[in-house]
């Protein structure tokens, strides 16, 4: 058993809080699921009950004063993604945030691109 003098932790030892817990179990955000570059902005809005979000919800949208992105906003609160994307949409259906999803790229898709990669890999 531990003295009295001992700590049980230390500054490196991370959050008390499991992640899972901030999100009160829940694995899967409302809504529309947010790329890791989408762009995430907060709405001029004031919460109506500033009292009912997270201290992580709260420093989440003092971040998003200028677009951030979800996986920037995941580094600064250093939370994995699946926990902010949960958060970020709780925010999003309060009309707390907007979420600005990045374009489709049509040369993604494009087979003939895949092919030349594939081919400028094979001569390395």
């Amino acid at each position: 058993m531990p003295s009295p003098d001992e700590k049980w932790q230390d500054e490196e030892a991370g959050p008390v809080v499991r992640p899972y817990a901030l999100i009160r179990g829940r694995t899967r955000p409302t809504g529309q699921k947010v790329d890791l570059i989408a762009m995430i902005t907060a709405t001029r809005r004031e919460p109506a009950e500033p009292w009912n979000l997270d201290p992580e919800q709260l420093t989440m949208l003092r971040l998003c004063r200028i677009p951030i992105s979800l996986a920037d906003l995941a580094s600064e609160l250093d939370l994995p993604a699946g926990v902010v994307r949960v958060l970020l949409a709780d925010l999003r259906d309060l009309g707390l945030v907007r979420v600005y999803h990045p374009p489709p790229s049509p040369m993604r898709h494009d087979p003939q691109i895949l092919r030349e990669v594939a081919d400028g890999l094979r001569r390395l």
